[in-house]
């Protein structure tokens, strides 16, 4: 299949309130108990439901099929993430076709006015997403970066012990050369004053 497939479908909510009034076993054949659950929850059930129904056909639009090749309205259903967000989830011959494309997900957006019901769809294949190679890894560059960080400590440390070791080291010359030459001068100044014999 291509890199990315499409599909957009809407419905009219008034035909999908008719059709819940005329044949109520049409929810339960089409629906699952989850999207039947979250649905009669709404105050107006009929206008989630004709979404839901808008997102089938969207959904298999976007794989290619429609609904042939051995998909059924069971094989799409609208589910919910951990974020409320809705998101499509294909089970028998329409996850089958997707596995089979490199479909990764099908990404889903709901949409509604007060009369119709609007769903668009959008298979992404393996070739569009980033692969986990390529993505930055964030406690990677965390490690890499205090690695860093680390060792420019570590060079900073040392450099400061060689100057505080060179300073220490040229006092300690400094002192001991000054104790030499004040010692020098003063037994030189002792020897040459001349001492005159006490006088009697």
């Amino acid at each position: 299949m291509a890199l990315a497939g499409i599909g957009v479908d809407m419905l009219e909510i008034v035909r999908m309130e008719r059709t819940m009034r005329r044949r109520p076993s049409f929810l339960r054949r089409v629906f699952t108990e989850e999207e039947r659950a979250y649905c009669d929850a709404c105050a107006r059930p009929a206008e989630h439901y004709a979404a839901r129904f808008a997102a089938r056909e969207a959904v298999v639009k976007a794989l290619g099929t429609g609904f042939s090749n051995g998909v059924g309205f069971s094989d799409v259903s609208v589910t919910m993430d951990a974020q409320g967000r809705p998101r499509a989830l294909l089970t028998g011959r329409a996850a089958q076709i997707a596995h089979e494309g490199g479909v990764r997900e099908v990404a889903l957006s709901l949409s509604y006015t007060r009369d119709v019901a609007v769903a668009n769809a959008v298979a992404v294949t393996d070739e569009v997403r980033p692969q986990p190679d390529d993505r930055p890894d964030p406690e990677r560059e965390l490690a890499a970066s205090f690695r860093e960080a680390r060792s420019v400590l570590d060079e900073l440390e040392r450099a400061q012990d060689g100057i505080m070791a060179d300073v220490s080291g040229e006092s300690s010359v400094a002192d001991t050369q000054l104790k030499y030459e004040e010692g020098d001068a003063g037994g030189a100044a002792d020897a040459s004053v001349p001492v005159e014999p006490a006088k009697e």
